[in-house]
């Protein structure tokens, strides 16, 4: 089966400076559907280069993701997925000749409704932005999901028995053109300095904050006003280094897009977070000698250690933030007995022992942690759990169905699985709290139970609840 692509455009822009650029594409090729094409060339800007991950044609005929538990499985002659054995649903076939399209006022191009600015030269949809209450600095995502529930999206591993290697980490560059996020008005495009951008630092802070979320890579639930909720609490406490997981890339975009994300250094770039379905990752508002991500020896979900190292001025204090988001447990048939508490044993341990030499050390993250299942979590001798030491008459629960009302249809959990585990020698520990557990005003969500039932949920920022960490120097 083949592709045949025919395409006639004429652009006329930069009036600004009274010159007149016409251009004419006429392209005509054919592409078997069972390969991938990236086409760099097919809309180029003279004066910038797209990145060819965001312009290409991708085969799907040889793999299927599970929509319960997100699985990607490669078999498409198998109906069942290999992991929970749920049946493949069947593709939503759709014509783009069919779908509602509006016409770019600057290029004529018919771009599909959905879209927020053109594909071709980024002029935006006014009425779409009307019609949606949309700002400028709001980004326009798409509706696929990541995943349903608290099932995690799995990941085969290559080699599971691979060693454990340094993977070091380029500091993000912070040089953001704007026009390539997901198409922004061109005209309106920036390009920022990394030197224009770099945070303001006292140099002899009095407090210093972290802040641990799991942001829930759950697409389908109002992902935007969500992600704006986590945007407010950042706003609102400031916390020196931010430690996120189960992000996403349409995640990573829409913070991408805040106004808080200028004053922080970003531990992933656009381009390397396009590439993975949902990832751990950390921004930092203090000076960053580097950025590291370790690979576990073992995981079947992909998971790793993400390690920041600063330097806090006042004494050229050293300092690690590191966080993780290990093995999940993933029950399901046949035996429903898919824990994975070896795996998330092992990795904690794989963790501990990589950071236990330094001597100003935050370990923190989804640790998935069970106590009962899984024991006492593996800390070394001077390393403490900073919820138990500051906060020893309170449960803890980050992921509670009781407590989040969002979660009320949910079979009941409560568990202690977000974590600060703290080894500091020149720093102390003097408050942990919890973020997020209050619902968003004004804002629900449909509920599906069996038998076609359906509730109406509060909607909370995330399923987990995040914790903010202040300390202070000795």
């Amino acid at each position: 089966m083949e592709l045949i692509y025919e395409q006639k455009m004429e652009l006329i822009s930069n009036e600004r400076r009274g010159q007149m650029l016409s251009f004419k594409i006429a392209l005509s090729f054919s592409i078997p559907l069972t390969k991938t094409l990236s086409l760099p060339f097919l809309f180029k800007n003279p004066r910038k280069t797209l990145n060819p991950l965001l312009i290409s044609i991708k085969s799907m005929a040889s793999s299927w993701t599970c929509s319960k538990c997100t699985f990607i499985n490669t078999d498409s002659l198998k109906p069942n997925c290999q992991i929970c054995s749920s049946s493949q649903s069947p593709p939503p076939f759709s014509s783009s000749s069919n779908q509602e399209k509006w016409s770019c006022k600057a290029c004529t191009f018919l771009n599909v409704y959905k879209v927020s600015s053109c594909e071709i030269c980024g002029t935006r949809n006014s009425s779409f932005s009307s019609n949606l209450g949309l700002d400028d600095e709001e980004l326009e995502v798409g509706s696929s999901a990541v995943g349903n529930v608290f099932l995690p999206l799995l990941q085969r591993c290559n080699n599971a028995k691979r060693k454990i290697r340094d993977d070091p980490v380029e500091i993000a560059d912070n040089s953001i053109d704007l026009s390539v996020s997901r198409g922004l008005k061109s005209a309106d495009k920036k390009v920022v300095d990394s030197d224009e951008i770099q945070p303001k630092v006292d140099p002899s802070p009095r407090k210093l904050k972290i802040l641990s979320y799991n942001v829930w890579f759950a697409e389908d639930i109002e992902l935007r006003i969500r992600m704006r909720a986590i945007g407010d609490i950042i706003q609102l406490h400031t916390p020196d280094v931010i430690c996120l997981q189960e992000v996403t890339p349409d995640i990573y975009a829409i913070f991408q897009r805040s106004n808080w994300w200028k004053s922080y250094k970003c531990s992933l770039s656009f381009e390397k977070a396009i590439t993975r379905p949902y990832f751990c990752m950390q921004l930092s508002k203090l000076p960053v000698k580097s950025f590291n991500c370790k690979q576990f020896s073992y995981s079947a979900m992909g998971r790793e250690l993400c390690i920041t190292e600063v330097s806090l001025q006042e004494n050229n204090t050293p300092l690690v933030i590191a966080t993780t988001h290990l093995e999940s447990p993933c029950p399901g048939p046949p035996k429903w007995d898919q824990m994975y508490s070896k795996e998330r044993v092992k990795q904690a341990n794989e963790a501990v022992d990589f950071l236990k030499s330094n001597p100003n050390v935050i370990f923190c993250g989804d640790m998935n942690w069970d106590d009962k299942l899984d024991g006492e979590f593996p800390l070394p001798d001077g390393w403490n759990d900073a919820w138990t030491e500051l906060n020893p008459k309170e449960i803890g629960w980050t992921y509670d169905t009781k407590s989040n009302p969002m979660l009320t249809a949910n079979r009941k959990l409560q568990k202690r699985l977000d974590r600060f585990l703290i080894c500091l020698r020149d720093l102390k520990a003097e408050s942990v709290v919890m973020v997020g557990t209050k619902p968003i005003p004004d804002v629900t969500y449909l509920k599906q139970k069996k038998g076609g039932k359906e509730l109406e949920l509060p909607v909370l920022p995330s399923d987990h609840f995040g914790l903010l960490l202040t300390m202070s120097a000795r």
